[in-house]
């Protein structure tokens, strides 16, 4: 028999309903959740091996799908005083797709870490030592490695957050500075492939020192961190009414910038359409 003590009653019908899925109806019987003097109790009779590992997948279930959104909420709170649930609920968005492997560049600082990993070790030892134990000293003594992770991915997921707030605070003030700015070019082309080329409404070439000469020192001094001078700022200044943007990498992080900043005015398109305007890609010096 395994009996599992909770202070909380919703956590012990969590873990019964997690049990349900994973035990057949026969085996499902054996099991009774149940009040005693302001504790729950879910105990589980009838073991056999294949019970036992059905058991165990549901308590890590219970555990990564119900109670760790419960633990990262309470650190982001209590460690970090993010009290607001919009709030809490972006940084948790950001842990998530950490978890789901969607931020690589965030990756590099849990190389030597497994989440699954420390959890699956902490059940093995409890599910082998004790027949009946205390869900909170579970938590307390056996998952303190598992609660340092999560408070690992708060603090890196926190830092990302508030990078992210900053960038859109960021872009939207260079928003409303192109919503001020008259357009010195209807059309522009812009050419980002190994570098970066301006060119005009006729795809003459804008050379380096005439962009220069337009860019809005403003810009420049009010944005000395984050605004390009080879590219933000010559295209802020410029304001141009549409922007032709042609890469074949639009996913970098600077054409995504330049997208967020102008909106409906870009449209990308591959190099090979600039190609094809009377062969204006500059040479390089070996095909000169």
């Amino acid at each position: 028999m395994i009996e599992i003590i909770f202070q909380n009653y919703e956590d012990a019908s969590n873990l019964h309903k997690a049990l349900q899925l994973h035990l057949s109806s026969e085996a499902y019987k054996n099991i009774l959740l149940f009040e005693d003097r302001h504790i729950a109790k879910v105990s589980i009779n009838s073991l056999s091996n294949d019970t036992l590992r059905a058991i165990k997948k549901a308590f890590y279930e219970f555990i990564t799908y119900t109670k760790r959104d419960d633990w990262l909420r309470a650190i982001i709170a209590e460690h970090y005083y993010y009290e607001d649930p919009e709030e809490q609920q972006q940084i948790l968005d950001i842990i998530h797709s950490i978890l789901e492997g969607k931020r690589e560049e965030l990756e590099i600082f849990f190389k030597d870490t497994n989440l699954e990993t420390t959890l699956i070790h902490a059940m093995d030892l409890i599910f082998r030592e004790n027949l009946s134990f205390s869900f909170d000293s579970f938590v307390k003594f056996r998952l303190r490695p598992f609660l340092d992770l999560l408070e690992k991915y708060v603090q890196v997921s926190i830092d990302e957050y508030k990078m992210e707030q900053e960038y859109q605070i960021f872009i939207n003030t260079l928003r409303k500075y192109l919503e001020m700015k008259p357009s010195k070019i209807s059309h522009l082309h812009l050419l980002i492939d190994e570098g970066i080329t301006f060119f005009d409404e006729q795809y003459d070439e804008i050379k380096r020192g005439e962009l220069a000469r337009m860019i809005d020192r403003k810009l420049l001094f009010n944005h000395p961190v984050y605004v390009d001078s080879a590219t933000i700022a010559p295209l802020l200044s410029i304001a141009p009414a549409t922007i032709f943007l042609y890469t074949e990498e639009p996913d970098q992080p600077l054409i995504r910038t330049i997208v967020n900043i102008f909106e409906e005015r870009v449209s990308i398109k591959p190099v090979s359409d600039l190609n094809g305007q009377n062969s204006i890609i500059p040479f390089t010096d070996e095909e000169n």
